[in-house]
């Protein structure tokens, strides 16, 4: 179906809801990259303003991707709630906007809607709304998940500790994750990006993890961000696998460039269940995405990138993760080129996860070839604390050596949450407190010296030897 919309004394014309997406984005290099982006400002505004008087029923009868070539267009189709989507299916995507505003969309009714919306629906109304309707919109919505601890709850704030190594090397990556927890990091996981896929290397770290988790009894989970296939070997070794990480993308071509489909996903959801390591819930997946991933694999259709990675939230919110993350700046400038394109691309994959029911948090990071720097990092991290995003990044010094880009650092998140007053996770909060970590006012107080229970644990070198 084309669709035509005349400004003025100038008329346009787009093909099909493919290219009225693609032509209403913000501007952004990977579009344009792609062949996709519109050719002007004025051409941007005609797209939006057609996309704004489209039926949100539209998006059920046209697809981006086709239904008989794709497997998440069919996920997303089969597990469409229409009984969900009533309470908007008479609106356009216009009044949508106008509603998502409303005082009438509160924390339950956005909740409720959730597994009506398709990732589609979702991309076109953020691409129609400004940086504050998308942190008003979003700070709305409340996304809890559980495992050893309660994430994104409202008021809280919570940090993966990224203890990375380029090496892997075990006491760097111990001094890293004491570090991280003497500033409050980790209540989301403590996960390493690991420099080698082996599985032995890999079931060396995990066995690392879950022997600092047990040996201080943190109430958080562990996670080694190796290939879906690799967890699937260590678990039926019986390794110590908390959650099952894979970073996934919004077509089935893409994801079979990453080695997956929606059945190894399923297949890995259910030996991670069966271990049944959880102590408060049971949400055992974590995935990572990013706007460009598609793209970088020619296995975008055609689709522009904002939408192709909201397709992806449609496919991780059928495995109930405990944990996802957009990797925003990570792919490079090819894809978001400065500052400006990495802050709206954040805030927008943000509010399209939380909208389809997702527990989004974001690495606020860039490349250091990119337009970008620590100031736009800066701006990033606090209008996400605001959106009321679910967790970001602790990185050492906000500087990762082993994938060599630059994120949030332990400093940036404890800075954060004393400026808006968000502790981390209720469980892991007591158990700073307990360990002299921090006060009840969230305040560190351990000051130069190791709590107690670090004490021994400064000789690196007896984790895994002394018992």
């Amino acid at each position: 179906m084309s669709f035509r919309i005349r400004l003025g004394q100038r008329g346009y014309q787009f093909a099909d809801l493919k290219t009225l997406l693609a032509k209403a984005s913000p501007a952004r290099s990977g579009d344009y990259l792609a062949g996709l982006a519109a050719s002007s400002n004025e051409e941007r505004v005609a797209a939006q303003w057609a996309l704004a008087d489209l039926p949100l029923r539209h998006f059920l009868n046209e697809q981006v991707i086709p239904y008989e070539s794709d497997e998440i267009t069919r996920l997303i189709l089969d597990s469409h709630n229409a009984e969900a989507f009533a309470a908007v299916a008479h609106l356009n995507v216009g009044d949508f906007r106008d509603w998502l505003l409303s005082d009438a969309a509160d924390t339950a009714s956005l909740a409720a809607l959730a597994p009506g919306l398709t990732p589609e629906m979702v991309a076109a109304v953020s691409k129609i709304m400004r940086v504050q309707d998308l942190i008003a919109v979003a700070k709305k919505c409340e996304v809890v998940t559980r495992f050893r601890n309660t994430i994104g709850l409202s008021g809280h704030f919570s940090t993966r500790l990224q203890p990375n190594h380029p090496t892997d090397n075990e006491a760097g990556i111990a001094a890293s994750i004491i570090d991280g927890l003497l500033y409050a990091s980790g209540d989301a996981v403590i996960g390493i990006n690991p420099a080698s896929d082996n599985t032995q290397s890999v079931g060396r770290l995990l066995g690392l993890l879950d022997e600092f988790i047990q040996r201080f009894e943190i109430p958080t989970q562990s996670c080694v961000l190796t290939h879906v296939s690799a967890t699937l070997a260590l678990m039926e070794q019986g390794a110590p696998v908390d959650l099952v990480f894979q970073s996934i993308a919004g077509s089935e071509a893409a994801n079979k460039s990453f080695g997956i489909n929606i059945a190894m996903l399923g297949e890995a959801q259910d030996a991670a269940l069966g271990l049944n390591r959880g102590s408060v819930g049971n949400n055992v997946m974590y995935f990572e995405t990013g706007q460009g991933s598609a793209l970088s694999a020619n296995a975008h259709h055609g689709v522009d990138q904002q939408t192709i990675e909201t397709r992806a939230y449609g496919l991780a919110r059928t495995f109930s993760p405990l944990l996802v993350n957009t990797v925003v700046g990570f792919i490079g400038p090819e894809y978001l080129y400065n500052g400006k394109q990495i802050i709206r691309a954040g805030l927008e994959d943000h509010f399209c996860g939380k909208l389809l029911g997702l527990p989004m948090g974001c690495d606020i990071c860039y490349t250091n070839h990119a337009e970008a720097d620590q100031d736009d990092m800066d701006m990033l991290l606090t209008q996400f604390a605001l959106a009321g995003g679910s967790f970001i990044m602790g990185v050492p010094g906000g500087d990762d050596i082993m994938l060599n880009y630059q994120s949030t650092s332990y400093h940036d998140a404890l800075a954060v949450r004393r400026l808006l007053n968000l502790p981390p996770a209720p469980e892991f909060f007591q158990w700073l407190q307990k360990t002299g970590i921090m006060d009840s006012g969230g305040k560190l107080v351990s000051g130069s010296h190791l709590p107690p229970a670090f004490a021994k644990a400064i000789e690196l070198a007896e984790l895994g030897d002394d018992k």
